[in-house]
């Protein structure tokens, strides 16, 4: 049953994994002031260091003006934008890295969605000038300088990644962060070389991409692994900022590049499907992929069986979200041949176990049944398998 699932997989550069079980990457709220590795993010990272065969790293920010992605304070979101980071992201990488699996840094700027500088009172920036309805702060357009600037950044932390001893990154343009804003015809309104046209919303995200591989061209092992991650579409009721059909154009672009992978940001799971056809997304962006790039998918992963009928039928890789939260121990028990004993569900019992971070308790809404803090909105924490938790949680 676990051939194809326990299968190694070599990317396009060299670089061999021992499985085809990705753990997704997941925010821990488990950062100290100023963005920093903290025991906690090492206890659980490292507690999660045999959950699959490659490890994604929760987003880290690559500009002091790209985050916080939530409010500031204790925790915060981990960071990557300066050299005083470099000492954490050596612990981190060698905490998820100690077993021998793969170790991916996810780097980000969450232009719009940087909360944490509103609250401070500082601008937030996008692609364009605009007032949105949802945001109670306003948008500042950025400036070629700021563009510029920004490019480099994604460079610098790849620079960082590389001299932690991370064997990859990921280049984050999904879940409505500042690539996929440039990309987006609903964010970015700009009329000069970054925005108008299809061609011109893709020049931001091709642009980090080229800095990302410049950076490890010159610095890193020739099997350093790139990867980059895409929501597939933008809609929302009748606003669409991108439809799959023109996120397949800038992945036809990207695969120019050679990079390794491309991973699907899939809300509604590994088998899911657009409106407007039958096909999958996994089947889909298969057909624009070239033969050395691999495809990640995300979500619905439970189970050994859910996790072999993603590889065997949808995608070369797939990543495993709240599986991997619930049960550190996902990839493990399926290599020992014990996937039957893969946990699915959390309770107080085993909270332990599974070294979820104080501020990720925090991040759940209370359930007394259970003596569990509480998930936003008060939903239960045994909503942890349904998609409104994945909807919430699944942000990296």
């Amino acid at each position: 049953m676990t051939k194809q699932l326990l299968t190694p997989l070599t990317f396009r550069h060299g670089a061999t994994i021992p499985n085809r079980m990705v753990m997704a990457p997941m925010q821990t709220h488990s950062g100290k002031r100023g963005s920093f590795v903290s025991d906690q993010t090492l206890q659980y990272y490292g507690a999660r260091s045999q959950a699959a065969g490659m490890l994604i790293t929760e987003f880290h920010y690559v500009s002091e003006n790209g985050g916080p992605a939530y409010e500031p304070g204790y925790p915060e979101q981990l960071g990557a934008y300066s050299d005083q980071h470099l000492p954490g992201l050596k612990k981190l990488a060698s905490a998820m890295k100690k077993d021998g699996n793969k170790a991916i840094l996810q780097i980000h700027h969450a232009g719009r969605s940087a909360i944490g500088r509103a609250v401070s009172g500082e601008d937030v920036l996008g692609p364009s000038t605009i007032d949105f309805a949802h945001l109670p702060y306003p948008i500042r357009g950025m400036t070629e300088t700021e563009i510029e600037a920004i490019i480099k950044d994604f460079g610098a932390a790849t620079k960082r990644a590389i001299e932690a001893g991370f064997d990859g990154v990921e280049i984050h343009g999904a879940n409505h962060y500042l690539l996929q804003q440039f990309f987006s015809a609903i964010s970015n309104r700009r009329t000069d070389q970054w925005g108008g046209s299809l061609e011109k919303r893709m020049a931001f995200p091709l642009a980090v991409v080229r800095e990302v591989k410049r950076v490890v061209a010159q610095l890193a092992p020739s099997d350093f692994i790139i990867g980059y991650r895409i929501s597939p579409e933008e809609i929302h009721g009748d606003q669409v900022g991108y439809t799959y059909r023109e996120s397949r154009q800038l992945i036809v672009q990207v695969v120019k590049e050679e990079l390794d992978y491309i991973h699907l940001s899939l809300w509604e799971g590994y088998q899911s499907t657009p409106k407007d056809t039958t096909r999958t997304y996994a089947d889909l962006f298969k057909e624009v992929l070239d033969d050395q790039t691999k495809l990640i998918t995300v979500g619905g992963v439970f189970s050994e069986t859910a996790a072999q009928d993603a590889v065997e039928n949808y995608s070369d890789l797939i990543a495993i979200a709240r599986g991997t939260l619930v049960d550190p121990e996902f990839a493990k028990k399926v290599i020992a041949g014990h996937g039957d004993q893969i946990f699915d569900q959390i309770s107080p019992e085993r909270i332990p176990a599974v070294k979820w971070t104080p501020g990720l308790l925090e991040a759940f809404s209370r359930d007394d049944s259970l003596g569990l803090p509480p998930l936003p909105g008060g939903e239960s924490i045994r909503s942890l398998h349904t998609g409104r938790y994945d909807m919430y949680y699944h942000q990296s």
